[in-house]
Protein backbone atom coordinates (compact mmCIF):
# COMPACT_ATOMS: atom_id res chain seq x y z
CA UNK A 1 0.00 0.00 0.00
CA UNK A 2 1.46 3.25 -1.17
CA UNK A 3 0.76 6.48 1.92
CA UNK A 4 0.34 10.02 1.94
CA UNK A 5 3.07 11.65 0.15
CA UNK A 6 4.65 9.28 -2.00
CA UNK A 7 5.05 8.89 -5.39
CA UNK A 8 1.80 8.59 -6.32
CA UNK A 9 0.81 11.78 -4.85
CA UNK A 10 4.23 13.27 -6.58
CA UNK A 11 3.21 11.46 -9.86
CA UNK A 12 -0.47 13.46 -9.79
CA UNK A 13 0.70 16.48 -8.34
CA UNK A 14 2.98 16.45 -12.10
CA UNK A 15 1.66 18.89 -14.85
CA UNK A 16 0.41 17.08 -17.46
CA UNK A 17 2.29 16.90 -20.80
CA UNK A 18 0.79 17.98 -23.76
CA UNK A 19 -0.15 15.28 -26.39
CA UNK A 20 2.31 14.34 -29.18
CA UNK A 21 1.85 15.54 -32.18
CA UNK A 22 1.80 13.82 -35.45
CA UNK A 23 3.72 15.61 -36.93
CA UNK A 24 2.09 16.18 -40.00
CA UNK A 25 1.60 19.60 -41.15
CA UNK A 26 -1.68 20.44 -42.31
CA UNK A 27 -1.65 23.13 -45.02
CA UNK A 28 -4.04 26.37 -45.10
CA UNK A 29 -6.96 25.84 -47.02
CA UNK A 30 -8.36 27.83 -49.00
CA UNK A 31 -11.70 30.27 -47.53
CA UNK A 32 -14.71 31.12 -48.83
CA UNK A 33 -13.44 34.41 -50.39
CA UNK A 34 -10.09 33.30 -51.50
CA UNK A 35 -11.98 31.16 -54.06
CA UNK A 36 -14.15 33.84 -54.84
CA UNK A 37 -11.30 35.71 -56.14
CA UNK A 38 -9.91 32.80 -57.32
CA UNK A 39 -12.93 32.51 -60.21
CA UNK A 40 -12.21 35.86 -61.02
CA UNK A 41 -8.65 35.42 -61.47
CA UNK A 42 -9.52 32.44 -63.57
CA UNK A 43 -12.00 34.49 -65.77
CA UNK A 44 -9.25 37.01 -66.18
CA UNK A 45 -7.26 35.11 -67.29
CA UNK A 46 -8.76 33.81 -69.59
CA UNK A 47 -10.03 36.83 -71.28
CA UNK A 48 -6.40 38.18 -71.45
CA UNK A 49 -5.11 34.87 -72.65
CA UNK A 50 -7.53 34.53 -75.68
CA UNK A 51 -5.68 37.67 -77.10
CA UNK A 52 -2.72 37.15 -76.53
CA UNK A 53 -0.05 36.42 -79.80
CA UNK A 54 2.18 33.59 -78.99
CA UNK A 55 5.36 31.44 -80.74
CA UNK A 56 6.67 28.67 -78.98
CA UNK A 57 10.75 27.66 -79.05
CA UNK A 58 10.56 24.33 -78.71
CA UNK A 59 13.72 23.11 -78.09
CA UNK A 60 13.06 20.30 -76.08
CA UNK A 61 10.87 18.55 -78.53
CA UNK A 62 7.84 17.85 -77.11
CA UNK A 63 5.28 18.21 -79.95
CA UNK A 64 8.32 16.07 -82.22
CA UNK A 65 7.31 13.33 -79.26
CA UNK A 66 11.13 13.21 -77.99
CA UNK A 67 9.69 13.69 -74.67
CA UNK A 68 8.19 10.93 -72.54
CA UNK A 69 6.12 11.53 -69.89
CA UNK A 70 5.50 11.83 -66.79
CA UNK A 71 8.01 14.95 -66.76
CA UNK A 72 9.00 17.99 -64.47
CA UNK A 73 8.43 21.23 -65.36
CA UNK A 74 10.36 24.12 -63.93
CA UNK A 75 9.62 27.99 -64.59
CA UNK A 76 10.81 30.87 -62.77
CA UNK A 77 8.22 32.11 -59.90
CA UNK A 78 7.54 35.27 -61.66
CA UNK A 79 6.21 33.82 -64.70
CA UNK A 80 3.31 31.79 -62.58
CA UNK A 81 0.64 34.29 -64.34
CA UNK A 82 0.94 32.17 -67.92
CA UNK A 83 1.97 28.76 -66.70
CA UNK A 84 -1.66 27.52 -67.14
CA UNK A 85 -1.67 28.94 -70.40
CA UNK A 86 0.86 27.32 -71.81
CA UNK A 87 -0.04 24.09 -70.03
CA UNK A 88 -3.53 24.52 -72.02
CA UNK A 89 -2.15 25.91 -75.53
CA UNK A 90 1.07 23.60 -75.63
CA UNK A 91 1.76 21.08 -73.51
CA UNK A 92 -1.03 19.53 -72.07
CA UNK A 93 -1.97 18.78 -76.00
CA UNK A 94 1.59 17.17 -77.18
CA UNK A 95 2.77 15.32 -74.38
CA UNK A 96 0.27 12.25 -73.17
CA UNK A 97 -0.24 11.99 -69.62
CA UNK A 98 -2.88 11.99 -66.29
CA UNK A 99 -2.94 15.59 -65.62
CA UNK A 100 -0.98 18.24 -63.98
CA UNK A 101 0.37 18.42 -60.35
CA UNK A 102 1.86 22.19 -58.96
CA UNK A 103 3.58 22.58 -56.04
CA UNK A 104 2.53 25.36 -54.10
CA UNK A 105 3.13 27.34 -51.14
CA UNK A 106 1.59 25.29 -47.68
CA UNK A 107 0.83 28.97 -46.50
CA UNK A 108 -2.41 31.30 -46.27
CA UNK A 109 -0.75 33.21 -49.38
CA UNK A 110 -0.52 29.96 -51.53
CA UNK A 111 -4.19 29.21 -50.49
CA UNK A 112 -5.64 31.49 -53.15
CA UNK A 113 -3.06 30.18 -55.30
CA UNK A 114 -3.88 26.79 -54.80
CA UNK A 115 -7.78 27.67 -56.00
CA UNK A 116 -7.04 29.22 -58.79
CA UNK A 117 -5.13 26.48 -59.82
CA UNK A 118 -8.14 24.12 -58.89
CA UNK A 119 -10.20 26.32 -61.41
CA UNK A 120 -8.16 25.35 -63.68
CA UNK A 121 -8.43 21.47 -63.05
CA UNK A 122 -4.80 21.38 -61.58
CA UNK A 123 -4.17 19.03 -58.47
CA UNK A 124 -1.93 21.59 -55.54
CA UNK A 125 0.53 20.17 -53.80
CA UNK A 126 1.31 21.79 -50.69
CA UNK A 127 4.92 22.33 -49.46
CA UNK A 128 7.78 24.66 -49.45
CA UNK A 129 11.69 24.11 -48.75
CA UNK A 130 10.92 25.57 -45.08
CA UNK A 131 7.19 23.91 -44.67
CA UNK A 132 5.83 20.56 -44.94
CA UNK A 133 8.72 19.74 -47.29
CA UNK A 134 9.51 16.04 -46.77
CA UNK A 135 5.14 15.32 -47.35
CA UNK A 136 5.10 17.47 -50.18
CA UNK A 137 8.39 15.19 -51.71
CA UNK A 138 6.22 11.96 -50.83
CA UNK A 139 2.82 13.74 -52.82
CA UNK A 140 4.82 15.04 -55.77
CA UNK A 141 6.63 11.07 -55.94
CA UNK A 142 3.15 9.85 -56.31
CA UNK A 143 1.77 12.05 -58.62
CA UNK A 144 4.62 11.28 -60.80
CA UNK A 145 4.04 7.44 -60.63
CA UNK A 146 0.33 7.74 -61.67
CA UNK A 147 1.60 9.64 -64.51
CA UNK A 148 0.55 12.87 -63.45
CA UNK A 149 3.09 15.77 -64.85
CA UNK A 150 4.30 18.13 -61.99
CA UNK A 151 4.87 21.60 -62.36
CA UNK A 152 7.56 23.56 -60.01
CA UNK A 153 8.77 26.94 -59.35
CA UNK A 154 12.16 26.09 -57.93
CA UNK A 155 13.09 29.82 -56.87
CA UNK A 156 9.59 30.20 -55.19
CA UNK A 157 8.23 30.84 -52.61
CA UNK A 158 10.30 33.46 -51.11
CA UNK A 159 13.51 33.24 -53.45
CA UNK A 160 16.29 34.51 -53.93
CA UNK A 161 14.49 35.66 -57.70
CA UNK A 162 16.24 33.26 -60.14
CA UNK A 163 18.21 30.65 -57.69
CA UNK A 164 17.18 26.86 -57.96
CA UNK A 165 16.26 25.51 -54.97
CA UNK A 166 17.26 21.61 -54.03
CA UNK A 167 14.20 20.44 -53.71
CA UNK A 168 13.24 20.00 -57.11
CA UNK A 169 17.08 17.80 -57.36
CA UNK A 170 16.10 15.97 -54.62
CA UNK A 171 12.50 15.05 -56.71
CA UNK A 172 14.64 14.66 -60.06
CA UNK A 173 16.78 11.79 -58.38
CA UNK A 174 13.87 10.16 -56.87
CA UNK A 175 11.53 9.78 -59.31
CA UNK A 176 14.02 9.51 -62.68
CA UNK A 177 11.56 11.88 -64.02
CA UNK A 178 12.96 14.26 -66.84
CA UNK A 179 13.15 17.87 -66.14
CA UNK A 180 11.72 20.48 -68.49
CA UNK A 181 13.20 24.33 -68.07
CA UNK A 182 10.83 26.88 -69.30
CA UNK A 183 10.16 30.67 -69.80
CA UNK A 184 8.34 33.27 -71.21
CA UNK A 185 9.05 36.53 -73.00
CA UNK A 186 6.09 39.10 -72.76
CA UNK A 187 6.12 42.35 -74.89
CA UNK A 188 3.79 43.93 -73.10
CA UNK A 189 3.32 43.20 -69.03
CA UNK A 190 2.90 44.64 -65.46
CA UNK A 191 5.61 44.30 -63.66
CA UNK A 192 4.85 44.40 -59.82
CA UNK A 193 6.73 45.19 -56.80
CA UNK A 194 7.20 41.88 -55.08
CA UNK A 195 10.75 39.90 -54.19
CA UNK A 196 10.46 38.23 -57.61
CA UNK A 197 8.96 41.31 -59.91
CA UNK A 198 5.83 39.32 -61.13
CA UNK A 199 4.81 39.43 -64.50
CA UNK A 200 1.40 40.02 -65.70
CA UNK A 201 0.46 40.05 -69.29
CA UNK A 202 -1.15 43.01 -70.60
CA UNK A 203 -3.91 42.02 -73.40
CA UNK A 204 -2.68 41.61 -77.05
CA UNK A 205 0.77 41.25 -76.09
CA UNK A 206 3.27 38.64 -77.58
CA UNK A 207 4.63 35.95 -76.06
CA UNK A 208 7.66 34.07 -76.90
CA UNK A 209 7.59 30.29 -75.23
CA UNK A 210 10.67 28.56 -75.02
CA UNK A 211 11.40 25.00 -73.15
CA UNK A 212 15.41 24.54 -73.10
CA UNK A 213 16.99 21.15 -73.09
CA UNK A 214 15.67 18.37 -70.99
CA UNK A 215 17.92 17.67 -67.68
CA UNK A 216 17.82 14.10 -66.43
CA UNK A 217 19.45 13.86 -62.55
CA UNK A 218 21.16 9.99 -62.14
CA UNK A 219 18.90 7.67 -59.62
CA UNK A 220 22.48 7.36 -58.14
CA UNK A 221 23.93 11.21 -57.66
CA UNK A 222 26.04 11.93 -54.98
CA UNK A 223 25.34 14.78 -52.47
CA UNK A 224 27.88 16.62 -55.04
CA UNK A 225 26.54 15.61 -58.46
CA UNK A 226 23.13 16.33 -56.85
CA UNK A 227 24.61 20.47 -56.62
CA UNK A 228 25.97 20.36 -60.08
CA UNK A 229 22.64 19.53 -61.15
CA UNK A 230 20.92 22.23 -59.64
CA UNK A 231 23.63 24.60 -61.09
CA UNK A 232 22.96 23.06 -64.44
CA UNK A 233 19.30 23.42 -64.14
CA UNK A 234 19.71 27.19 -63.05
CA UNK A 235 21.67 28.13 -65.70
CA UNK A 236 19.56 26.56 -68.40
CA UNK A 237 16.95 28.64 -66.71
CA UNK A 238 18.94 31.54 -66.73
CA UNK A 239 19.94 30.92 -70.34
CA UNK A 240 16.24 30.53 -72.04
CA UNK A 241 15.11 33.95 -69.55
CA UNK A 242 14.89 37.40 -70.77
CA UNK A 243 13.46 40.51 -68.83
Amino acid sequence: MFEKGSVMDGAESQPKRPPRKSGIVVPNQPRWHQRLVAFLIFLIEFLITCTLRVRFDDRAGIAAGQVRGPVIYCLWHNRLALCMFIWRRYCGRHLRCNGLAALISASKDGALLAATLEQFGVQPVRGSSSRRGAQALVELSSALERGVNVAITPDGPRGPMYRVQPGVAALAQLTGATIIPAASHISRKVTLKSWDRFQIPLPFALCEITFGTPLTCPRDATEEQRETFRTQLEATLKAITRD
